[in-house]
């Protein structure tokens, strides 16, 4: 296979899953200014993405598909998830509230909007948040909830083609479940020991302060790949290059060096050709929403010009997935 693409790459995939994203580490009380300016983020993102032509991936917890608990009750899957910590169950949370506010819970005006949005693409982040790496899953709970995610795609006309693994949590014994399901790619994680794919509990202070610091300075590499990397069929890795962390007042100081770091990375992409793929959640940017956009821009803007000076292209994971499928690569 290949060491380089005909071009370089800029993928970028968004993990969208409001509450149930973070459900099981935060009050909803301790997060909610982030959560509740989420919408105005995504819409500001997609206004973005018009501007300088980005391509991009919706990893959507399935859950947000509905608009009612109601809605969303009446398609739980059998067959759950049995995890051993109690507070991982999203379903655990469901059933002990009685109310569930639409605007942090449910979004499929949202997702819709999305799914309108030219090079915009709605894949899949599970259907419940599940985690695959956490004690008490099993093969057929994660087959059952990929079902469900899929059913629930459907239904709105957006069958999604991708995966992210919520937090990151991928497994190589569940990939073959994924082109049984339609899913033609997923975004694996940076190939260095800080970033593998563990379990919440081997998530260390150790390994979290590294990959603070790993945003600011080049710790581990630029994380650029070529096809050699995404494996050569079914399901495709496309892995993660780099993580944009959010605008913090306490480290405003150091956006230089994390800007750096990230067009510094693009550049090796471009002219290498090479992949480089950036990530986040939309709610990261419901907080400091202006600052947030701001940076973007001048990522998007160090894109602009590498895809004149040098042809780099963005692609959504589905294209990408479609293009090495297609032997395009």
């Amino acid at each position: 296979m290949n060491s380089s693409f005909p071009s370089g790459l800029f993928l970028i995939s968004l993990d969208f899953e409001l509450y149930w994203g973070v459900r099981d580490k935060r009050s909803l009380e301790s997060y909610a200014w982030n959560l509740r300016n989420t919408r105005e983020a995504v819409l500001s993102l997609l206004e973005l993405f018009r501007e300088y032509g980005i391509h991009a991936t919706w990893s959507t917890v399935g859950f947000l598909f509905f608009s009612s608990p109601d809605s969303l009750k009446a398609v739980l899957p059998a067959q759950q998830p049995r995890y051993k910590d109690p507070n991982l169950c999203p379903y655990r949370y469901f059933d002990s509230n009685a109310y569930l506010e639409p605007e942090v819970h449910f979004a499929p005006d949202l997702i819709e909007l999305i799914g309108k949005s030219p090079g915009q693409e709605v894949g899949t982040h599970t259907f419940s948040h599940f985690y695959c790496l956490e004690e008490g899953i099993s093969e057929a709970s994660f087959d059952a909830d990929l079902v469900a995610a899929q059913r629930a795609g459907k239904e709105s006309g957006l069958l999604p083609k991708s995966l992210v693994f919520p937090r990151n949590q991928w497994r190589e014994d569940f990939l073959p479940l994924l082109p049984k399901h339609g899913i033609h790619c997923f975004r694996g994680v940076e190939s260095h020991p800080i970033y593998s794919a563990s379990a919440n509990s081997e998530q260390g202070l150790a390994r979290r302060a590294l990959r603070l610091l790993d945003c600011y300075l080049n710790l581990t590499g630029h994380h650029c790949f070529g096809p050699e990397s995404t494996g050569d069929s079914l399901p495709y890795n496309l892995p993660a290059s780099r993580f944009l962390r959010p605008h913090s007042s306490k480290l405003s100081l150091l956006d230089g060096l994390k800007r750096r770091r990230i067009v510094k990375a693009m550049r090796v992409a471009a002219t290498e050709n090479k992949a480089f793929h950036l990530w986040w959640h939309p709610h990261n940017f419901g907080k400091h929403l202006t600052e947030n956009i701001g940076f973007l821009s001048t990522i998007l803007e160090e894109y602009r010009h590498l895809s004149e000076s040098h042809g780099m292209r963005s692609v959504n994971m589905s294209e990408m997935a479609n293009e090495l499928r297609n032997g395009e690569t």
